[in-house]
């Protein structure tokens, strides 16, 4: 009964001895966080090994990620996938759709990007552009006549046009007079050249009788317009004019036809024709929605490919540009020990508790061993 007393209470101390030891050891590892000093001497072994490594095991995570986990090889297998490639195409098809269908209108969705008032200052960009260019094309000219200003094509369609313009003067002319108002305007015109010249006038209405001056005179300007002779002098009048107008320097053209306001009027016509500010508050799907079919057909099957194609192509040197190295290290360094503790005990926590039992275990034996030994030796 002694014997076995002696042997149980050996196993006993034994195991204690052992687990304590283990458990103890696997506390050191983490514990204490900082180094502690008596008298000011520092302890022996504190801080804890991961504490007083946490640098070194900074820098060993980031190379373990780098050379072992996210490795360019392994990426690029991922995105060699046939699998990846349709979960990708996938998804942009979904978001191409979410936008084609999209009630927003252009200016809101770049306001979703941080871009905010983009119709407004579209508008005035694009108002700027044309007065600048409107500006350097005045300035450039300035010094030059209208001849030298204009193309040689230009000037040659213009020459060759006045004869169309003349018979377009005359047509309307024409026209006019016999139309209503053109006879109205020509009877009033008649009648107060006729007041203002008192008796003359008089004696012409006298001479002519029952015939008013109107019925003759009108017949005689519709044949003067209708003249051969006529259509020759206004050509010729135009042409004159044409060749003076062509001698002016642009500078002496702007001020006298006022071509500054011509401009203004040409900026204004083409900004309402543009129509910026309408264009970019109309729907995102007005634009889109019509090439809907092209867009999910051939669009993004094709940007996916080329997209997937450039990240595969260029993964290495994106890899080295993120520095992920560096990234694991500088992110593991800032954790502090507790968490570092709770990340390696929450991977390990049941190997650590066998090693300690593994200790009590082993403590056990060496007891057992020992007591069994101690009773052979008395």
């Amino acid at each position: 009964m002694t014997v076995f007393v002696t042997i149980a209470l050996m196993i006993v101390i034994g195991a204690a001895i052992g687990g304590v030891t283990n458990h103890l050891a696997i506390k050191m590892l983490f514990k204490p966080h900082e180094a502690k000093y008596i008298f000011g001497k520092k302890v022996p072994f504190t801080p804890g090994l991961i504490p007083k490594r946490r640098d070194e095991l900074a820098d060993q995570m980031g190379k373990m990620v780098v050379g072992h986990l996210l490795t360019p090889d392994g990426i690029k297998r991922k995105i060699a996938n046939e699998e990846f490639h349709q979960t990708v195409t996938s998804w942009t098809a979904k978001e191409a759709e979410k936008l084609i269908s999209s009630s927003k209108t252009v200016t809101e969705l770049a306001a979703d990007f941080g871009i905010k008032e983009l119709d407004d200052k579209a508008e005035r960009r694009l108002k700027d552009l044309l007065g600048k260019k409107i500006a350097e094309k005045t300035a450039h000219y300035k010094g030059l006549s209208i001849k030298e200003a204009l193309p040689e094509t230009l000037l040659e369609k213009i020459q060759h046009s006045i004869p169309q313009a003349a018979d377009f003067i005359l047509k309307k002319g024409s026209d006019y007079f016999q139309s209503e108002e053109g006879k109205q305007r020509l009877r009033r015109m008649i009648d107060d050249f006729l007041a203002e010249r008192g008796m003359l006038g008089g004696m012409v209405q006298m001479f002519l009788g029952n015939t008013s001056v109107f019925d003759k005179v009108q017949p005689e300007v519709l044949k003067f317009l209708r003249n051969g002779e006529t259509k020759r002098l206004i050509t010729s009048v135009l042409e004159k004019e044409w060749g003076n107008i062509q001698n002016l320097n642009v500078g002496e053209a702007a001020e006298k036809f006022r071509l500054e306001d011509l401009a203004e009027a040409a900026q204004q016509a083409i900004l309402k024709e543009i129509g910026i500010k309408e264009r970019l508050n109309a729907p995102v799907s007005q634009y889109l929605m019509p090439y809907s079919d092209w867009i999910h057909e051939d669009l993004i099957p094709k940007m996916t490919a080329k997209a997937v194609e450039y990240l595969h192509n260029n993964l290495d040197h994106m890899l080295g540009q993120m520095h992920l190295q560096e990234i694991v290290r500088e992110q593991v360094q800032s954790f502090s020990v507790s968490r570092l503790e709770e990340m390696v005990l929450g991977i390990s926590r049941r190997e650590f508790t066998m090693i300690t039992y593994l200790g009590a275990l082993l403590g056990g034996l060496i007891g057992a061993l020992q007591g069994i030994i101690v009773m052979l030796i008395n």
